[in-house]
């Protein structure tokens, strides 16, 4: 991912905090140079391993996790993608200040290693009871697997391929016009705090944590190059 300075998150708790909040993630792989991707719900272990670790599970029907034993010969990785809070800005929002034009502000993550196919059926049950469980926690009546016959259950988790995916590199971004005057971030802060659209109310309100934080190290003109980057 292009990350300039200006747009670089290094906060290990923010990045933890998109993972877990925004935790349908996106797995490529490409070990062949031909590129297969799958939308997952992933659980994320901050802690465990040098970058963290990402669980989760796919149809044993879908043929990307043959991918995984490909990349271990190859001694590749496999990407999984995390897309965060994003909005159009429009220009009409900074104000007055120098000329701008269209953007799209947005906070997104790149978490990079290589998949591990879990096989104990002790492991696999307790990965999906973990998905399960973190899906469920705002629900007023939490729906678990207990009540599920053992048949059915092994059943099903003949069904997917379970694993985890030890992470090597973190890569993260959060692009919401920090390389504009502090009068025009700070306008189009509040115009898309006040949005009714709810991701991009988020957009504002992390636009207003890097209004909040300028100053901290001199970012004017490092936009990269170009304002969709």
């Amino acid at each position: 991912m292009f990350v300039p300075k200006a747009f670089r998150l290094d906060d290990r708790r923010q990045i933890a905090e998109v993972v877990r909040r925004y935790d349908f993630g996106l797995l490529v792989t490409a070990p062949a140079g031909v590129p297969q991707a799958t939308h997952l719900p992933f659980a994320f272990d901050p802690k465990l391993g040098p970058e963290g670790t990402l669980w989760a599970h796919m149809a044993r029907t879908n043929p990307q996790w043959h991918d995984f034993a490909a990349l271990a010969e190859a001694g590749g990785e496999a990407l999984t993608i995390f897309q965060g809070p994003h909005s159009y800005v429009s220009p009409a929002w900074y104000g007055g200040g120098p000329p701008t034009v269209p953007t799209w502000n947005y906070v997104a993550v790149h978490a990079y290693g290589l998949p591990e196919i879990i096989d104990d059926p002790a492991e696999v049950r307790a990965l999906l009871d973990r998905l399960v469980s973190v899906q469920e926690s705002g629900t007023d009546t939490p729906w678990t697997t207990a009540g599920l016959e053992e048949r059915f259950m092994t059943s099903m988790m003949r069904g997917v391929v379970a694993f985890k995916i030890p992470l090597t590199r973190l890569e993260a971004k959060a692009k919401l016009s920090q390389n504009k005057t502090p009068a025009q971030l700070a306008a189009a802060t509040a115009v898309l705090e006040d949005a009714e659209e709810p991701l991009a109310c988020e957009t504002g309100q992390w636009m207003r944590a890097a209004l909040d934080g300028l100053g901290r190290e001199d970012t004017a003109g490092d936009d990269g190059g170009g304002e969709v980057s």
